[in-house]
């Protein structure tokens, strides 16, 4: 009997402590967590196969040496920080050749890629033609491709998405504010203006520059006197900037295509004395081109975002390749012209790098 009284008590006892637990912060404490474990399961609702596989998302680039596509990496690799939350085995990658202008070199990035079976590729190709077979090689392979900034020829099937400036837009902005600046310094739309280019054949400078003459052609009398190609190397656009001023001494205007070519543009228009005489615009946004603009050896820029190339080039890549996803064929990334008024704005300070 005694052995039964003993655990009646017991059961008593327990049952008077969880009562009197009923009145203590012990249960919303529960309740709390409870309600936290239903937020972690809505956030990390992704398929399960992409949480257990990972992969290799490759990002290849025109070249690694500028601070646009630093820019381009500091976006993508953002996206990898972010995703590793659903897939924590991701790994994006990031490589570019030595220059733009050796397309043999992106070529073989591109073929090494395949052959390491990658999940999906991000490509900005260095010409619009000679990336063709090695995308349709990957297409073959069952490899999704984003293409970033400039677009390829050839059948659109070969691309699942395409992030971009619209750089025809760009350089009809570009050229509208040229002409702008030029009737303001001389009282007319006429006289003689270069252009400094990059790399010929390039999707986005077909784009880019086409748009610009175009424009200059339909609503001005200026006249394009020249068009050089510095093959996105900023001493030599220095040096070919520096002769075009010599050679076209009634120079009322002159457009730089890209980054490094605007720079080594402004650089030449400064050496020669002629920061705030001659009209000058120039493309791209960091921290060399925003002071030509504050300092007036540049009238404005014309800023895409890089940063967004990257970042939406890898979340598009993981949409497809993990999660199965239809995506839009076509994405503006966008673009503003940023002059000495809007440079603080936080709209110009969100695409300057």
């Amino acid at each position: 009997m005694n052995k039964k009284l003993f655990t009646l008590v017991s059961i008593l006892m327990v049952i008077s402590l969880v009562l009197a637990g009923c009145g203590t912060a012990a249960t919303p404490e529960v309740i709390e967590k409870e309600v936290e474990v239903t937020k972690i399961v809505e956030v990390t609702s992704a398929p399960e196969m992409a949480a257990e596989e990972g992969g290799e998302i490759a990002v290849i680039v025109k070249t690694g040496n500028s601070s646009f596509w630093q820019n381009v990496q500091t976006g993508a690799m953002d996206a990898q920080n972010e995703l590793r939350g659903l897939t924590p085995k991701l790994s994006v990658t990031f490589l570019g050749a030595q220059s733009e202008s050796n397309i043999n070199e992106q070529i073989n990035i591109v073929e090494s890629a395949i052959d390491r079976g990658v999940k999906a590729i991000v490509l900005a190709p260095s010409d619009t033609q000679a990336l063709i077979p090695v995308i349709e090689k990957a297409k073959a392979a069952g490899i999704p491709v984003i293409i970033i900034d400039s677009l390829l020829e050839g059948p659109e099937d070969n691309y699942v998405s395409f992030l971009a400036t619209d750089n025809y837009a760009a350089g009809e902005a570009c050229a509208k504010r040229l002409i702008e600046e030029v009737e303001a310094n001389t009282g007319s739309d006429s006289g003689n203006i270069a252009v400094m280019s990059y790399v010929a054949g390039v999707g986005s400078e077909i784009g880019r520059v086409g748009g610009f003459k175009d424009y200059i052609a339909a609503n001005s009398n200026l006249v394009v006197v020249t068009t050089q190609y510095s093959n996105a190397d900023m001493p030599t656009a220095l040096d070919q900037t520096t002769n075009v001023l010599q050679a076209n001494p009634d120079l009322v205007g002159i457009f730089g295509a890209n980054e490094p070519t605007a720079i080594g543009m402004g650089r030449a228009i400064e050496q020669a004395g002629l920061a705030g005489t001659i009209a000058a615009i120039g493309f791209d946004g960091n921290s060399v081109l925003a002071e030509m603009v504050v300092n007036g050896t540049l009238q404005a820029i014309a800023v895409q975002s890089s940063y967004n190339m990257g970042y939406l080039g890898v979340k598009t890549a993981y949409e497809v390749a993990f999660e199965g996803k239809t995506v839009e064929h076509f994405v503006d990334t966008g673009f503003i012209m940023v002059d000495a008024n809007n440079i603080d704005s936080e709209e110009a300070q969100n695409v300057l790098y």
